[in-house]
């Protein structure tokens, strides 16, 4: 069993955290929201009266939070300038950043932290949460990786070390750009689908055993029907919003910037979900694109 300060409680901290409870450990987590924070003790959890008092006596310490600078703001301070979450610590504890963020700020506080730091953005949505089924995608140091991966391992399925400090956020951008244009692209067949007479189900039966086949078609279908479980069931209740999504492609595009990538179907991939995402559909699923896409006419 370990110690473990969570901080960040949210529509994915809160489910993560409940799992490395079930797991055994001794949690401590923190949330400016109350509701959020009384749902974690409710479940078991200690509450802390602060993001640095969670880290009190932590081996482990877990941020999940929503962008760059307020990961910068809990690790270092607000503005960077000291007092943050990486002095309040244990010397021993290992620091872990559950967050999706731009490449250059996680690389910034692992290198201001003064102690072993991971970025560890994850992939699966909400469903994944809940589930224990995550994707992390890792970056950091080797014995910081293998300390952590029990730990990981209590709220995840796939944990995977991509290289130092960073590499976990550089994952997530391509990870999540290529699933974006996946879902566009898987979106439009089945409106084209609908237009030719084909139904869903006979489109999917087909795609899903040949060389159409993606996991936004297999686990995550845009339209009612053939995948129970994806959230076009649900009337496109997330799952994986689309403000979220808008978000990390936009971060993509940052790092294609900086990285010197050219990257069309990237960008055209944020460009409509940006319009997705104007038209008042922040908290619609991702998949949700599809009603979008059946109303345009320009071509």
């Amino acid at each position: 069993m370990a110690r473990i300060g969570f901080v960040g409680l949210g529509n994915m901290g809160g489910p993560m955290a409940r799992n490395l409870l079930k797991a055994g450990h001794d949690v401590t987590g923190f949330d400016l929201s109350a509701g959020a924070l009384a749902a974690f003790a409710a479940a078991g959890g200690t509450r802390a009266g602060s993001a640095a008092e969670a880290t009190v006596g932590a081996g482990f310490v877990i941020t999940m939070l929503p962008a760059g600078r307020h990961v910068r703001d809990a690790w270092l301070g607000v503005g960077g300038q000291g007092g943050g979450m990486a002095a309040a610590a244990g010397p021993e504890a290992i620091l872990i950043d559950c967050s999706t963020i731009d490449v250059a700020t996680a690389r910034e506080v692992a290198a201001a932290a003064g102690r072993p730091m991971l970025d560890a953005p994850v992939s699966g949505g909400t469903m994944g949460a809940e589930g224990a089924t995550l994707t992390f995608m890792v970056g950091g140091p080797d014995d910081a990786y293998a300390a952590a991966t029990p730990i990981l391992s209590a709220m995840g399925r796939s944990i995977v070390h991509c290289g130092g400090a960073g590499a976990g956020q550089a994952a997530k951008a391509c990870n999540n750009m290529m699933l974006a244009a996946n879902m566009i692209v898987t979106a439009e067949a089945f409106v084209l689908a609908e237009k030719l007479g084909l139904t869903h189900q006979a489109l999917f039966d087909v795609a899903s055993k040949s060389s159409g086949q993606s996991w936004a078609l297999t686990s995550y279908c845009p339209v009612p029907g053939p995948v129970p479980a994806s959230p076009a069931n649900r009337d496109y209740k997330p799952g994986f919003a689309t403000a979220l999504m808008a978000k990390d492609l936009g971060l993509a595009q940052d790092a294609a910037a900086t990285a010197g990538a050219v990257t069309p179907l990237g960008v055209e991939a944020l460009a409509l979900y940006r319009r997705f995402l104007e038209a008042g559909n922040g908290d619609v699923d991702f998949s949700g694109i599809i009603g979008m896409l059946r109303g345009m006419t320009e071509r």
